[in-house]
């Protein structure tokens, strides 16, 4: 995949770490301009120094904010043609009965919100363009629903829908909207999730080990490039055996 994605600009949200800072990488490696939009600015402006993107401080939760980034990203790298939505917070593992109120908001906002705001905000660049490739990352608990995970299986649930939707709104244009629902990756997501929480997502991974983010960065990368020419609204499977659709 050596420079398949020169000079296109990609937009990588959540870029500072995990899921995302493996995808921005593989980027990178293959010839992107990328801009990392995250709401860590310390974080964001480490990392990016140190791997040749753009730091760009952003709240998805905030639209005013989304349209800010954006605004910096076309004015140092060009229109970007390329989005990798990463950006996600996991939030308490407790029974619906005691979830909190601003728990649910709060993950809601920046999961499925977030997701909305960011497409909607790219997806006129890319129609100018008549070229675009979009993956939001979605979860398998979008597809299973974890116990105690209520808001995050119900955000990603939401990313799935709005993922197929907008597909198809788009499909018949050179712009491919896809996701990807990965098992469980040791990222530091799991800093916000009980270890209770985190064996029960490894006891129901038939590979019986939680996904690499490097292995996520390669099936992401594909799904962003020109080579998926055809495929759109698509849910891709990275949940090593346990997705049974």
């Amino acid at each position: 995949m050596t420079d398949i994605f020169k000079d296109q600009v990609a937009v990588v949200t959540g870029g500072a770490q995990g899921i995302g800072l493996a995808v921005m990488r593989k980027l990178i490696a293959s010839g992107a301009r990328v801009a990392s939009w995250d709401a860590n600015p310390d974080r964001n402006t480490t990392t990016c120094d140190a791997e040749g993107a753009l730091a760009v401080t952003c709240d998805v939760s905030d639209y005013t904010s989304v349209e800010a980034a954006l605004d910096s990203t076309v004015k140092a790298l060009g229109q970007p043609v390329v989005l990798v939505n990463s950006a996600g917070i996991a939030g308490p593992n407790v029974p619906v009965a005691d979830y909190g109120l601003d728990d649910w908001a709060r993950i809601i906002a920046i999961n499925l919100t977030g997701t909305f705001h960011v497409n909607r905000a790219l997806v006129p660049g890319m129609k100018t363009a008549r070229y675009g490739r979009i993956l939001n990352i979605a979860s398998v608990a979008g597809k299973e629903g974890n116990p105690n995970a209520c808001a995050y299986s119900a955000s990603k649930a939401g990313v799935i829908g709005f993922t197929k939707s907008l597909g198809k709104e788009l499909a018949d244009m050179d712009i491919a909207v896809n996701c990807v629902t990965p098992a469980a990756a040791r990222t530091p997501i799991f800093d916000q999730m009980s270890e209770d929480h985190i064996a029960y997502m490894l006891s129901k991974i038939p590979r019986g080990r939680f996904l690499e983010v490097e292995e996520a960065a390669e099936m992401i990368a594909w799904a962003v490039s020109p080579a998926n020419s055809f495929t759109t609204g698509a849910v891709f499977d990275l949940s090593g055996g346990r997705a049974t659709y």
